[in-house]
């Protein structure tokens, strides 16, 4: 969930003009652009599509080994572990989302985005990707593509669509001449899916009386 105004161009900007005027009388000067920009921003979304399809055929012709590959230290279980790196990667995608808007100048502030924000936004950005690894591992390799329930089968939905919506958001933060509305449909379905994820997981582990919570 990683958002550059100033690098990917993310605001729509007017096309160039056109003859000494500076006009463009038919309308024409952005619209080869645009498409080509939407044109590939469908390709990108076909190879997210892939990665969340082969995501979820690996987890459900993966036979479960229903035990943990590693847990971190202070962790004894493998559910608190996922539960808390889950919640942790949701607090920095809502520090994504405020710090996104901020740049964008879509918060009701006066006071310009410091330049350090940007900074700031990559990096917990890549700290919140970061932290969902050691979760999807062990959701695929430990658990597998769950169905016992209405609540496991959206997990696992929302689960591998995220890596699919992640990967068609990093190929389009590094490509020319996306459209201005791009980045932040793709950042706002970035987080919708790991929010879904955390609250059909994480969250409702939390709500479970008894249960540890490390």
């Amino acid at each position: 969930m990683n958002a550059d105004v100033d690098a990917t161009g993310g605001l729509a900007t007017e096309p160039p003009g056109q003859g000494s005027t500076g006009q463009d009388p038919a309308g024409t000067a952005g619209k080869g652009p645009a498409r080509k920009g939407i044109a590939l921003l469908l390709v990108f979304a076909v190879v997210g599509a892939l990665v969340s399809l082969s995501l979820g055929y690996y987890g459900r012709t993966h036979t479960p080994t229903g035990r943990p590959l590693a847990l971190l230290v202070g962790f004894t279980g493998l559910t608190p572990m996922k539960a808390w790196l889950g919640t942790a990667a949701v607090a920095l995608g809502i520090f994504q989302v405020v710090s996104a808007m901020w740049m964008y100048g879509r918060l009701p502030v006066k006071r310009k985005a410091p330049p350090a924000l940007s900074q700031a936004h990559r990096w917990s950005g890549a700290v919140a990707f970061v932290a969902t690894l050691p979760v999807a591992y062990h959701c695929l390799w430990s658990l597998g593509f769950s169905t016992f329930d209405t609540r496991t089968t959206l997990h696992s939905l929302f689960g591998c669509a995220f890596y699919g919506a992640f990967t068609t958001k990093m190929l389009a933060l590094r490509a020319n001449r996306m459209p201005g509305w791009a980045l932040p449909i793709a950042g706002g379905l970035l987080f919708a899916l790991l929010v879904g994820a955390w609250a059909t997981a994480a969250l409702w582990y939390f709500a479970q009386p008894g249960v540890p919570l490390r």
